[in-house]
């Protein structure tokens, strides 16, 4: 269990507190061992800058590990300032997001953002590689403030292989689990830890420096990515309110929660601080958008058929919930193609039941094997892979950092996971004959996708 007053949290709590003996007189158990953080380098808030130069070179070598330490040095300047509010309020809710957002995930949009503006002559001088690691710390925030928010709408009990943070707060020491106070109690504590971390995102991006005209360029693209994500979230959140199955639905859907805000963004924050041109702008967009799409796909058929161990939530999920995904609404329209009353019974009565039996769940995977809907979205994302390649090699890059930009593309949008059952010997055979999946130009992807057209 990761919160409670009792039980510290971990990594953050010794980053802020290496004595583990909490804040302003909170007192904690001792906390597990954890790498000890710094703050010589802490940012001083009138500037928005840190007290020691970083060389871009050093960043090269580390851009993940580089983000996390500016994130643990903005995040401990937070937390003195919340306990300063309220010692408890401090230590239960935001020593919490401060840790979720420290511990776990990979730094991809971090990333992004740094070798992107580095692919557009950025980091010449230490100001702008300041701003690109407080911005990706920023971006961290906002990436915390969504998977709280995500997980409470969706009830998911796992994040990372840990409990979610409505979950982990329901847990509190006080609050028997699985009461109805203890759920209510969860609940309206991750929505106002995910409003916590939004705050903590806006204000690194108000106290970074940056010179004007990259600021108005930045907080342009920073405000549209605020906005799609929430918006990607109703999409969702609709989609699954109205059984939405269409082709279309589900990725517009992804475009706005995945493609835009996951890759396209953070390529976008990076272009803008390096101060790149319009059409090196727009080609490093459209690599972000076809990419974004892959990605999005590939997370669909980790969600039916992925490896709990390496996704750290349960295989299948996306089926129980039933979420709109694109690989669900491509079997469902195979299914009324080939006529399989069969299947088709079987998708629409299985998906999105929470009580679903694992039996059941491998008769739905065997459905999206057979339907031939799996080789097509493996296609689909092939296809867009190729095509964010292509933009990418036409655009005017640096090349070595052009280079680390396609090597996190291609393990952002890679090769998809093995399934999580075996699938029999039909199954595969009807999906060889099924699946068809034919050219498809990134062009009319992407179009469908923004403006809500047929997607086949």
């Amino acid at each position: 269990m990761r919160c409670g007053r009792a039980k510290g949290r971990g990594f953050f709590t010794s980053l802020w507190s290496p004595s583990g003996s909490g804040v302003h007189g909170v007192t904690a158990s001792p906390r597990p061992a954890a790498p000890q953080w710094h703050y010589d380098n802490a940012p001083d808030s009138t500037t928005g800058r840190t007290s020691a130069a970083v060389d871009a070179r050093t960043v090269d070598a580390d851009v993940a590990g580089a983000v996390l330490r500016t994130a643990a040095s903005i995040l401990a300047e937070r937390i003195a300032q919340a306990a300063v509010i309220d010692p408890g309020f401090s230590h239960d809710l935001a020593e919490l997001v401060a840790d979720f957002t420290l511990t776990g995930g990979r730094r991809m949009r971090p990333q992004l953002l740094w070798w992107s503006m580095r692919a557009c002559g950025g980091g010449a001088e230490t100001a702008d590689v300041e701003a690109a690691l407080r911005l990706g710390a920023a971006v961290e925030l906002l990436q915390t403030c969504a998977l709280v928010h995500d997980d409470m709408m969706d009830g998911s009990r796992l994040r990372r292989g840990r409990p979610a943070v409505h979950v982990d707060l329901a847990n509190r020491p006080g609050k028997v689990p699985g009461s109805v106070l203890g759920e209510a109690f969860g609940t309206s504590a991750a929505v106002l830890a995910g409003d916590l971390a939004l705050a903590w995102a806006d204000d690194t991006v108000a106290d970074t420096a940056m010179d004007h005209p990259a600021r108005r360029r930045v907080l342009d693209v920073w405000r549209t990515m605020r906005t799609e994500m929430v918006a990607g979230q109703y999409l969702d959140l609709y989609g699954q309110a109205t059984r939405a199955r269409s082709a279309a639905c589900a990725m517009r859907t992804a475009y706005h929660k995945s493609a835009l805000y996951t890759v396209a963004r953070p390529l976008a924050l990076g272009a803008a601080l390096a101060g790149a041109d319009q059409s090196t702008t727009r080609a490093l967009s459209l690599v972000g958008r076809c990419a974004g799409i892959a990605f999005q796909l590939r997370d669909d058929l980790l969600g039916a058929f992925g490896d709990p161990a390496v996704t750290g939530k349960p295989s299948g999920e996306d089926i129980r919930e039933g979420k709109p995904t694109y690989l669900l609404a491509v079997a469902q329209a195979r299914a009324v193609t080939l006529r399989d009353h069969r299947l088709r019974f079987l998708l629409d009565t299985a998906v999105g039941r929470a009580d679903l039996s694992e039996t059941a769940l491998t008769e739905v995977r065997e459905a999206l094997v057979s339907t031939g809907a799996r080789a097509k979205v493996e296609h689909r994302a092939d296809l867009l892979v190729q095509h964010a390649q292509r933009h990418l090699a036409e655009a005017a890059l640096e090349d070595e950092a052009a280079r680390r930009l396609l090597g996190l593309l291609l393990s952002l949008a890679g090769p998809t996971p093995a399934p999580a059952a075996e699938t029999s010997g039909a199954a595969k055979q009807a999906a060889e004959q099924a699946a068809e999946p034919g050219p498809l130009p990134s062009a009319a992807l992407l179009t469908a996708a923004g403006k809500g057209g047929t997607v086949r």
